[in-house]
Formats: structure tokens, sequence, C-alpha cells
């Protein structure tokens, strides 16, 4: 990490909308003394249909806005920016940057027994080849088959996980991952862990499921301990909610992915 960070300084976490939540659900409880920023592009929500060249725009925006706020370190909590941007990203900014899509790729390869993969996203990450590139890097021989669910995502923010329409969309989705005899899938968007019940009844017990909230938080816990960066002050952490549109209506899909209420989201102008 930069030496010109701040330990105490807040962890910003950035996504196109409300998917991002679930990052920072794991941070808060993998790293429950740090600060958090969050910044939910919701007038631009979703990114996974958009070109390249927006979703690079709009991050370079989203880290404009977490920087006011002195964040020691950037998490891209969404997929398809992670797969658009990160690169130039960390070459623009003055702080760490860090995608999800690695830790998830790492933790995938670790696991599976049967060298087959499945991943699961947006049209826009599957197309974009990175959780391919990563696998394959860290293990040419795996195989890997993915997939685009689009319609999962306004099945979370309706909060439709039990319907029986969900369940004969997760089927149709998952059953080239089935086919393929993957043993281990990628939720490879921040939305996706909401319907992880779902998405294992689909696929069978023996499947495990990596989620990349979890490996990102997991990621970062290691990394601001392994640099002396873990905030130091004993006071209850503060935690900072934004958002580019309708705070109301953030405010009230959000209690589906943090399980608690949030209060005093703000709009914020992009930078």
């Amino acid at each position: 990490m930069r030496r010109n960070s701040n330990r105490n300084n807040p962890i910003g976490v950035f996504d196109s909308g409300l998917g991002g939540l679930t990052v920072v659900k794991e941070l808060q409880r993998q790293l429950p003394n740090e600060s958090i920023v969050y910044f939910g592009d919701t007038a631009r929500v979703p990114y996974g249909i958009k070109s390249k060249e927006s979703v690079i725009r709009f991050s370079k925006e989203c880290v404009g806005v977490l920087l006011k706020y002195r964040v020691k370190l950037v998490i891209i909590a969404c997929n398809t920016s992670s797969a658009h941007a990160l690169s130039i990203l960390k070459k623009t900014f003055p702080v760490p940057v860090i995608g999800v899509i690695q830790p998830g790729a790492r933790k995938a390869v670790a696991t599976t027994r049967n060298k087959r993969i499945g991943v699961i996203a947006t049209q826009s990450t599957i197309n974009s080849g990175a959780y391919f590139r990563q696998i394959k890097r860290l293990n040419g021989r795996i195989k890997i088959t993915g997939t685009p669910c689009p319609l999962f995502v306004p099945l979370v923010e309706e909060g439709w996980f039990t319907k029986k329409v969900s369940a004969e969309i997760a089927r149709e989705y998952l059953s080239p991952v089935k086919r393929s005899g993957a043993d281990t899938v990628i939720l490879g968007c921040t939305h996706y862990p909401l319907l992880k019940p779902l998405i294992q009844r689909v696929m069978g017990p023996k499947v495990n499921l990596v989620d990349s909230a979890q490996e990102i938080a997991r990621e970062v816990k290691e990394m601001l301990g392994r640099e002396e960066k873990t905030r130091t002050v004993r006071k209850k952490p503060a935690h900072v909610f934004l958002v580019s549109d309708e705070p109301e209506h953030f405010c009230k899909l959000a209690r589906r992915f943090l399980q608690s209420d949030i209060k005093n989201v703000k709009r914020s102008r992009y930078v």
C-alpha cells in the first residue's frame, strides 16, 4: 500500500448500485473496526450492459467521489468494472485499488477437485473474459464454463428468492454449467450471494459456490494486516453511504443486503 495512506482512514467501496453491499457486509464481519465509505452509482445502474469505454469513465468518477473522503484504499465491488477498469484505475489514482475478480478466481482454483469451474455473471463480465484469463493464469489445465444470468439482478432487487419463477430461471441459466460437470461455481456478480440457497439447490450439495464478496474481504484483511494499515482507533467505526440517485429507494432495498437498516444515505455528485 502507498506510504501516504493513513491507517485510520476509511475503506472505500464502489459499485454500480446495490450489489456491492454484499462486500460491505463481509467487510463489517471480517473487519468490524474499519470505517467504510460506500458509493452506489444508482443513476447509471446496471454497468453490465454498458460499453467498456463508459464503464471505465463511470469507474473513474466513482473513485473520485470516494477520494473526497480520504479513503486509504478502494474496492471495486462491481465485477463489470473490475473486468474493464481495474488496470486503468490502478494507474490513475494515488491509493491502492482492488477488484473482485482475482480473489474469486484464486479461491475457485484452490477449491476445485475435478479442474472444472463454472462462472455465472453479467453478460459484460462474461464477454470480457476476465475470469477466464485469471483462472488460466493460475492453472491452464482447468476447464471453464461461463454463462450470463441477466435476470438474477432484478430477482434479487425484487426479493424474489423463493418464487417458482426464480427457480425456473435458475435452472435454465445454470444448465450449461451443470452439464459441464463443474464442481466449483464462481458467483461473478455481487448480487448473486443473495441467491446462494437457490443456486445451491439447482447445482446440488456437492458443488462449491465461491462468493467473491467473502474472498475480497479476506484479501483486504490480510493486506491491511501485512502492511500494518489496520485501523487502530478504538471508537466505533463510522460508515458513510452515498448514491448518485434515489437515496430513499436505496435505503429500502439495502436491508436485503445488510440485514440491517441504514440511515442518512446521501446523494453525491460525480468528481
